[in-house]
């Protein structure tokens, strides 16, 4: 794949992750729990893990949180976004990486939305100088498991005909 081919397919997978970030800020969520989303975006970054690797998709997560904060979330927006969005990104990556032929694509968002919610909990802790925050963490991992399942059910059955239209190559992994 060219280069200039591969920064455009970066530059619109950025411009869907900012979209679901900034469309997920609108949508109210029914529980009481500070800090529960959908975690859409993260949709973006598994496909990227996917198609180009962690890399590319660390700069998407870089880039979308950045640019949501610039439209609207600010500074404690971005550090607690890109913070758990990079947490989550690694994690996601690593189990791709190494474990995709025993896990799912479902259980790998899993494990994504997982460690997106510790990391913002550690961010937060710190930020706040109050560990009782972590008392948020079992409500939060219940969400993230279905959250993550709903995200990674998502992907998958994005992924196959995304292969077919972006025309990348038989290296993607793609159940």
């Amino acid at each position: 794949m060219s280069k200039t081919r591969k920064m455009v397919l970066l530059g619109i997978l950025v411009s869907q992750a900012l979209i679901l970030h900034l469309v997920e800020r609108m949508i109210p969520v029914p529980v009481p729990v500070p800090g529960i989303k959908l975690g859409l975006a993260n949709a973006i970054s598994l496909m990227a893990i996917v198609f180009f690797g962690p890399k590319e998709a660390l700069a998407i997560v870089a880039m979308r949180t950045f640019l949501g904060s610039v439209f609207g979330g600010g500074v404690s927006s971005f550090i607690y976004s890109v913070i758990g969005g990079s947490i989550s990104t690694i994690a996601m990556a690593i189990m791709y990486k190494r474990f995709s032929n025993l896990f799912s694509l479902p259980a790998i968002s899993v494990v994504g939305a997982i460690f997106h919610n510790i990391g913002q909990i550690l961010v937060a802790s710190i930020i706040v100088q109050n560990t009782k925050l972590f008392y948020y963490l079992p409500l939060l991992l219940i969400s993230a498991v279905i959250t993550g399942l709903f995200i990674g059910f998502a992907v998958k059955y994005t992924l196959r005909p995304m292969k077919h239209i972006l025309r990348i190559g038989s290296d993607a992994n793609v159940e």
